[in-house]
């Protein structure tokens, strides 16, 4: 068996990172907080031919309601997982995050993520505290982000709206969560002015795909916006197929994203199911072209580095 897949779904859970969630009593939408280590992550990519994983912080990231604590939490995760990187640059890459809402504190940490720790790019909560990634407070991230050409992971976190009882937010909230937050960037402009970042949104961009058609209809209440620009800009996004690559789900992100613009994702080690869903994907009735470019061709576009000129396959642009 071959390693090949470039994961831009995975997730690690450092030791301070799992403390502060106990303190505060949170956890990722109701989920339960698996174990993991970094042996644990690299015997499941070498089962199921995961040749690097990008490694993020899940929900609910790393502001816990203090700004000061969310600046250190984020400088200690992202070292951390910097250091990961360090010992295994071929295994692993990193996502840094961010002490968002405070944007000043996520401008200073984008700065040392990039220049200091050499991130291959940062994750993004879908909405923190409420507050959703179009909102004008967050211009000045988005600035720098796109100025840096920044690779953006988005993941969804449990919405602003009381959990159903018996069903955990990852279960039933995160793909509308992640949808609201995509929908309401190219709303208010997001992906029109900052051209030069790319932005993967996760679980196969939740329900957008399916009813990206449907979200034209915001033309009428935004100025300065038509439906064509609306799909144009929602066809900027990337997209994971973590726990997204079924009979049901893939033939309409096929259908709707850039064939360039989608990448494998496991969600590993919060989905119990990553081989189920791998042996989807790849007993799906994609191209064997195709198929190559979401495991790994579409990722080395993204991640330079990681490239192999030998191997690379990608869909023509």
């Amino acid at each position: 068996m071959t390693r090949d897949r470039i994961d831009t779904h995975q997730h690690y859970i450092p030791a301070p990172y799992r403390r502060e969630m106990e303190a505060n009593h949170r956890s990722a939408g109701g989920w339960p907080t698996p174990n993991w280590s970094v042996e644990g992550a690299i015997a499941l990519m070498d089962t199921e031919e995961i040749a690097t994983g990008i490694l993020s912080v899940s929900a609910p990231g790393t502001h816990f309601g203090n700004d000061a604590q969310a600046r250190d939490l984020s400088r200690e995760v992202n070292e951390f997982g910097a250091e990961i990187v360090k010992d295994r640059p071929d295994r692993f890459g990193l996502f840094a995050s961010l002490p968002l809402p405070d944007v000043d504190g996520a401008l200073a940490e984008v700065a040392y993520a990039f220049d200091k720790l050499d991130a291959d790019g940062v994750v993004l909560m879908s909405n923190v505290h409420g507050t959703y990634l179009g909102d004008p407070r967050y211009e000045p991230l988005w600035a720098e982000l796109n100025e840096r050409k920044a690779v953006v992971f988005i993941h969804p976190d449990a919405p602003p709206i009381e959990m159903l009882d018996g069903m955990p937010s990852p279960l039933l909230d995160f793909p509308f969560d992640t949808t609201r937050t995509a929908v309401h960037m190219v709303a208010m402009g997001v992906m029109k002015r900052h051209s030069k970042m790319k932005v993967i949104l996760s679980h196969g961009g939740g329900f957008l795909p399916y009813a990206a058609y449907r979200f034209t209809g915001a033309a009428a209440f935004h100025e300065g916006i038509t439906p064509e620009g609306i799909l144009e800009d929602l066809r900027k996004f990337y997209f994971d197929t973590a726990l997204s690559s079924t009979p049901a789900s893939l033939p309409s992100l096929t259908a709707f994203a850039d064939p360039t613009h989608i990448t494998y994702g496991s969600d590993y080690p919060f989905a119990p199911s990553t081989r189920q869903f791998n042996e989807m994907l790849d007993h799906s009735e994609l191209d064997e072209a195709t198929k190559a470019a979401i495991n790994r061709g579409n990722a080395e576009l993204l991640f330079p580095r990681l490239a192999r000129s030998a191997t690379r396959t990608t869909l023509p642009r």
